[in-house]
């Protein structure tokens, strides 16, 4: 299949990898030299987003958030009549259906994980929007995403429920987040050190936190690059406190995390990894 594939940031540079080797890619990052690995492997690097998309079969967008899809997509009409659009950018609900009313072939394929997920084809795969017909299409071409364990790529109705399922997946993160810098902040109060706090967090609800980012705490892992930046799901939690503002709802505890991403974001860790929260506490 000729794909024209769009935005090679962390993630999108893993997902594009997992489908050169397959399929005929162009490639196109507004950083160009980000093309590099995806040109090694054999894709074709486009020096704008429209002749990326040209000719093309399926067009597939990893991009920062929904500004920018709107600013390289929506706005200059991008999407050739009749190709199908697969999204991987994290939006909100409300968002894809904007899209999907722009663009009638728009299906949402948001992912759940981080880069050594993704590089071991185990991420979770939401397949969402356009016909049934798009959507089966599309899941078979991202499948390698979630190869090593095809229950979580997960097809769905709505390009919107796809939305809503990455953002109840990251929420998961940002607030088990938060709950394991206030843990810290709890231990260190009575004379215990970060390893003893790791230890007694085994086998409690935040276990799955602590695993992932204690490496990052206790040295044994550099934050910059990291795996999930601090602005990545600093942006997605603002996306999580839009979509219940507009239902007429309150996440507080998505509102203190965000106050802890925008502290590490003012101390100049954006562009690391979002352990910083804890890291730097």
């Amino acid at each position: 299949m000729r794909i024209g594939f769009l935005g090679l940031g962390r993630m999108g540079t893993e997902l594009a990898l997992k489908l050169v080797s397959d399929h005929d890619l162009t490639v196109w990052n507004r950083t160009a030299a980000k093309t590099a690995p995806l040109v090694e492997r054999g894709a074709t690097a486009a020096n704008t987003p429209a002749d990326a998309v040209k000719g093309a079969d399926l067009v597939i967008t990893s991009l920062f958030g929904p500004d920018t899809v709107r600013e390289v997509v929506i706005e200059p009409g991008l999407i050739p009549d009749g190709v199908t659009w697969a999204d991987a950018t994290t939006i909100s609900p409300a968002d894809a259906d904007s899209f999907a009313a722009a663009v009638p072939t728009f299906v949402h394929t948001p992912v759940v994980g981080s880069l050594i997920p993704a590089r071991a084809g185990k991420l979770g795969v939401y397949v969402g929007g356009a016909s049934e017909q798009r959507r089966k299409e599309v899941a078979e071409v991202v499948a390698p995403w979630a190869a090593a364990n095809p229950e979580r790529l997960k097809v769905v109705d709505t390009a919107a429920q796809a939305a809503t399922g990455k953002l109840i997946a990251n929420l998961a993160l940002a607030v088990t987040m938060q709950g394991f810098k206030e843990a810290l902040h709890i231990g260190n109060a009575q004379g215990l050190d970060d390893a003893t706090i790791v230890d007694m967090l085994a086998s409690t609800g935040l276990e799955f936190i602590v695993n992932m980012k204690s490496p990052f705490l206790l040295g044994e892992r550099d934050t910059n690059p990291g795996d999930f930046s601090t602005d990545a799901i600093e942006k997605d939690a603002r996306l999580m406190l839009a979509t219940a503002e507009a239902a007429g709802k309150e996440l507080p505890a998505v509102a203190a995390a965000v106050a802890s991403l925008q502290e590490q974001q003012k101390k100049g860790h954006g562009d690391e990894d979002f352990s910083s929260v804890v890291v730097y506490r």
